[in-house]
């Protein structure tokens, strides 16, 4: 049987501590940098399989790293916003679960969408190009360079370019909210009134299409929070089903 809180708590304990670790992550990530010039995105920021810089622990630890002020807090506003209601409506636990399944969910079918990517421009490359990048890219991305041939450039990029954020999870947290929820008025610019269900649709539409458009100068990881809501939607209809109790 699930859980739920007696009261209301604007500020539910994973919430709260989610924010926390964020913030204390989004902080140490300048000291470290300005003070002791270490990169704690090298570190901790999700890299592709390529990379002689990836870990395992970084499908974890990239979910607490952020690039900007402005990434940060957005996400962390949503994930107050949408997951203070599920977390009272869940209890800790469930939405903890939920949280982080959707956000290992993201980072899988990022690096599978980035794998396949690889697979079509080193189908357009020679052996050597590859090899070429393999050896020597990343020390140039390092060094804030790059090659000068387009699908080299394009395949380094690919190779070396680590990955940040909880997007892919607040975007499931966000999924979730819609589908408990889904006649919640969501006021866009706070003057602007839609459904939820209305704006999970239009959001998870634009991700989709921004995500096919494969823009070069677009850094964001659109299918990482395409990710995030398809594994939300299947373990919330998961739960649904083998349960007597869920909210």
């Amino acid at each position: 049987m699930n859980y739920r809180p007696a009261k209301f708590s604007y500020l539910p304990e994973v919430v709260k501590n989610l924010l926390i670790i964020n913030g204390l992550f989004f902080l140490a990530t300048y000291v470290m940098s300005s003070s002791f010039d270490l990169s704690l995105v090298k570190h901790l920021g999700l890299h592709n399989w390529q990379s002689p810089d990836f870990r395992p622990h970084q499908l974890v630890t990239h979910l607490f790293m952020h690039g900007s002020i402005g990434h940060i807090f957005f996400n962390m506003f949503a994930l107050w916003m949408f997951g203070n209601q599920l977390e009272n409506v869940w209890g800790g636990k469930r939405f903890l679960t939920y949280f982080m399944i959707t956000g290992l969910g993201a980072a899988a079918l990022h690096l599978g969408v980035n794998q396949l990517h690889i697979s079509i421009v080193e189908a357009k490359m020679t052996a050597e190009q590859i090899s070429m990048v393999a050896k020597d890219g990343y020390k140039a991305l390092s060094n804030g360079m790059n090659f000068t041939d387009p699908l080299m450039r394009e395949l380094n990029t690919l190779y070396h370019t680590p990955t940040v954020g909880a997007s892919g999870a607040v975007f499931g947290v966000l999924l979730a909210f819609g589908m408990l929820f889904p006649n919640t008025l969501i006021y866009i610019y706070f003057a602007l009134p839609i459904k939820a269900k209305y704006f999970v649709m239009i959001y998870g539409a634009i991700e989709l299409w921004s995500g096919i458009q494969n823009n070069p100068n677009d850094n964001v990881a659109h299918f990482a929070h395409l990710g995030g809501m398809i594994f939300g939607y299947f373990l919330i209809k998961y739960w649904r089903k083998n349960s007597q109790h869920f909210y």
